[in-house]
């Protein structure tokens, strides 16, 4: 088992930053692929990034390249996801996941094993 907490979001206004954290504790982290996902009210859960077992590899889809950037600190059991450049459309609750996914699949809900709860984020304009 993986247990996984998200924190850090919050409301901030269109062109802010936030960053999130999910700290991870049970089994070994740094065999899971990690992924961040985002959900807003009546829409689909979507991809918004995700990062290799070691952090030397990312992928994002086009909605969000240059402006989010994953990271991860095995050690610590962590990873971040840094969102600059945030957009009103950039509202919704922010889930991590781990799964033993290989990096070209991370966008692929059903490819994780471990969710966390969620943390809340609301971009005014």
């Amino acid at each position: 088992q993986v247990q996984l907490v998200e924190s850090g979001g919050g409301l901030v206004q269109a062109g802010g930053s936030l960053r999130l954290s999910c700290a991870a504790a049970g089994r070994t982290f740094s065999n899971y692929a990690m992924g961040w996902f985002r959900q807003a009210p009546g829409k689909e859960r979507e991809f918004v990034g995700g990062i290799s077992r070691s952090g030397g590899s990312t992928y994002y889809p086009d909605s969000v390249k240059s402006r989010f950037t994953i990271s991860r600190d095995n050690a610590k059991k962590t990873v971040d996801l840094q969102m600059n450049s945030l957009k009103p459309e950039d509202t919704a609750v922010y889930y991590c996941a781990a799964g033993e996914t290989p990096l070209w699949a991370a966008a692929r809900t059903r490819n994780y094993d471990y969710w966390g709860q969620g943390t809340q984020v609301t971009v005014s304009s």
